[in-house]
């Protein structure tokens, strides 16, 4: 949101402006650290805006889902959560221990708003047990769900049935009576509406185990958590479609009531921020294209994506922000999205290498890889307004290994009638119709990973970010760009180690001028 001046603004928002893992945990981690090197004082603080556990970051070296990722500076004194965020207390502290047992402190910077969600086992089994209906009921392909409980959680929001981080505050009776009625509705659903065979319903606690204590192994390992503390198996009842309730209550409360320190009003630090002019730095899970309302339904996420969140999830009248939109130099995807500018990671040999590059921090899934969408990306810049991009990963690209190929950017759709678009079409019907049209440039063999200026670059690869930044804008302003306020180019990645960025990148207006290279339609 480019409102008023975007450089006086204490508020800084990084988003991704693709269908996500674009980068954007280390993009935060990069950011704190200019703030603290040029202003002398750490950012007031860093806050996760939306999502639950469904977002995946890795940043300074830790794979975190639902902590905010700029938790690696210790220098920043709050960790915030905002109200618009759905939250398993039990993740939390799956997530802090093993970082407090490395000396990072983080309980006595958290702050988790106090209307902020919960979420629990039960989403997670309605999340299951939606995807499964969704196949065996209606014959249609998988969603591809993280299997966090994030929509379900969501649900209980828009159907009223919330309850807050303020809960644990407060008479554990009602909690109690929430929870049950909760699960109630919970087991009803997945018995008499998903129709949940007794075998699958015991599969969703198997897959739940194996997939937590995988992630958890580590923690294991050390001797943080005790294994049994990843055993879903241990909440089911004897009956099928039935819990045990009292563990299960037992357990959230502890967990509640472990953070209770930890809850309060993130509203104040907020207004504080602003009075001091000390920046926050908000973070988005997912990214723009994954946005429940603008993205591809069924292949979205349940939350908003987009600027406007941060003022809901905060709680804080509108101002000023500076929005980052991140991307990579080329694309990826995970789940079941249809993915126009896809490589076949299996016979290509650049989409081989990619793809080793490329598993969700989340799922550990393999994630697609795909040649960079500039009018994906330049729909997402129009519709979205950013002051500045981050391109990561420009150093995946160098053709070593033996590469001989060469490089390509969609600049264009072309329709059924052999016509071209530069419009992302609204109807997800429409958009499996159409092929992409590239535009081919060559690679380079050297290493740029090593490489802190822009001018010590490649030329080749200048070309290619010219290139991307060029046919993006093109996208965006149709009709030209004179007299426009262009989004800069703060950094682009040339390795995933903190620090690894070029963040002398030329002015856009001369960056977009110097297209070196001939570039070739295809």
């Amino acid at each position: 949101m480019q409102t008023g001046d975007a450089n006086k603004t204490n508020l800084i928002s990084v988003m991704g402006i693709s269908m996500g893992d674009e980068g954007k945990g280390r993009v935060v981690h990069e950011i704190l650290e200019q703030i603290e090197r040029d202003s002398g004082k750490p950012a007031a603080g860093v806050m996760k805006v939306n999502g639950g556990a469904n977002a995946g970051h890795t940043a300074a070296g830790l794979k975190l889902n639902l902590l905010p990722s700029g938790i690696g500076n210790p220098n920043v004194p709050k960790l915030l959560i905002g109200s618009g965020v759905v939250a398993d207390p039990r993740k939390f502290i799956w997530e802090a221990k093993p970082l407090e047992a490395r000396n990072l402190s983080v309980f006595s910077r958290l702050l988790i708003d106090e209307k902020t969600q919960v979420s629990d086992l039960s989403h997670r089994l309605l999340d299951l047990a939606w995807e499964n209906y969704r196949v065996k009921q209606l014959g249609m392909d998988s969603r591809g769900s993280t299997g966090r409980g994030i929509s379900p959680a969501y649900s209980d929001e828009t159907n009223q049935w919330q309850i807050f981080y303020l809960t644990f505050k407060q008479d554990r009776k009602n909690f109690v009576s929430a929870l049950k009625g909760r699960v109630q509705r919970a087991l009803d659903t997945i018995r008499y509406v998903c129709k949940v065979s007794e075998e699958d319903w015991h599969s969703f606690f198997e897959n739940l185990t194996e997939s937590e204590s995988r992630a958890n192994q580590e923690s294991i390992g050390d001797e943080i958590f005790d294994r049994e503390e990843f055993d879903f198996t241990r909440f089911k009842s004897k009956q099928p479609f039935e819990l045990d309730f009292d563990l299960l209550e037992e357990v959230y409360w502890q967990a509640g009531s472990e953070l209770v320190s930890c809850i309060g009003d993130i509203r104040t630090v907020l207004l504080e921020s602003k009075e001091s002019g000390r920046p926050i730095v908000s973070e988005f899970g997912q990214a723009y294209w994954l946005d429940k309302r603008h993205g591809f339904t069924p292949n979205v996420t349940a939350s908003h994506t987009t600027s406007a969140e941060l003022f809901h999830s905060g709680g804080i009248p509108l101002q000023s922000t500076r929005e980052i939109g991140c991307c990579k130099a080329y694309d990826t995807k995970v789940g079941t999205h249809h993915f126009l500018t896809k490589i076949d990671h299996e016979s290509d040999p650049l989409g081989k290498k990619l793809a080793k590059l490329e598993f969700g921090t989340s799922t550990g899934r393999q994630r697609m890889v795909g040649w960079f969408d500039a009018v994906e990306k330049g729909n997402a810049l129009k519709y979205g307004g950013f002051d500045e991009l981050v391109i990561n990963k420009l150093d995946a690209l160098t053709l070593d290994e033996g590469l001989d190929c060469q490089l390509k950017i969609c600049t264009a759709y072309r329709l059924p009638d052999g016509s071209l678009s530069k419009c992302v079409p609204r109807s997800e019907e429409m958009r499996k119709t159409l092929t992409p049209v590239y535009e081919t440039l060559d690679g380079w063999e050297e290493d740029i990973g090593s490489l802190s200026s822009y001018e010590k670059l490649p030329l080749n690869a200048k070309a290619y970010i010219s290139r991307m930044v060029g046919s993006l804008l093109e996208v965006a302003y149709p009709d030209g760009y004179s007299g426009i306020r262009l989004p800069q180019i703060r950094f682009v990645g040339v390795g995933p180690d903190p620090g690894q960025i070029i963040s002398d990148v030329p002015p856009t207006d001369k960056l977009i001028s110097e297209q070196i290279l001939a570039h070739t339609p295809s």
